[in-house]
């Protein structure tokens, strides 16, 4: 059996259910009293003898509601997952189904990019012919003196010596692995 918190839990739940019931049912009928007796004293033009017990029955169906609420609230969760999360796992695997070409596609594009930025031997280093736009981070010919996406004017970046990874102009640190530039 499992451990639970606390032990009386299952008491304390047909407690609430039993009394939230009552006090909301207590509550339903003092305030259909209270009603009835002002619409009835409104078309005779009597003085209401029973009005004033709105002023307890609403508030009880507050409480018998709230009681309610706690007393029901794991039957009405279990309730709404069991309907979600169907609906949830389909909502899952059709999203999945309709992505999945797409995600193989930016994976292969990806792989392709980090194949074209590893040097000739594939060391892991980045080749130093190439220079990456501040603007857009395309990588462009070393000779290139505008980006070929962007048009922006191309600033030389430092490579870093330890992991060869292109940096800013003005780094003081690597990007990649965090080895300090000597000025």
């Amino acid at each position: 059996m499992q451990h639970k918190i606390d032990p009386g839990h299952e008491e304390k739940r047909a407690v609430l259910r039993v009394f939230g019931v009552l006090i909301l049912a207590a509550g339903i009928i003092i305030t259909i009293i209270a009603f009835a007796d002002l619409i009835v004293s409104g078309s005779s033009f009597k003085m209401p003898h029973y009005a004033w017990l709105a002023f307890i029955g609403i508030p009880l169906m507050g409480v018998g509601s709230a009681l309610c609420k706690f007393g029901f609230m794991g039957s009405v969760a279990r309730y709404s997952a069991g309907e979600m999360a169907p609906v949830g796992k389909d909502t899952f695997n059709y999203v999945a189904d309709g992505t999945k070409d797409s995600l193989k596609g930016v994976a292969q594009a990806v792989g392709s990019g980090l194949a074209a930025g590893m040097g000739a031997a594939g060391t892991g280093q980045q080749s130093a012919a190439k220079v990456r736009c501040h603007k857009c981070n395309q990588l462009n010919a070393a000779a290139a003196k505008f980006c070929s996406q962007c048009g922006a004017a191309l600033l030389k970046t430092k490579a870093c010596p330890s992991c060869g990874e292109l940096n800013d102009p003005d780094s003081k640190f690597c990007d990649n692995c965090g080895s300090a530039f000597s000025e």
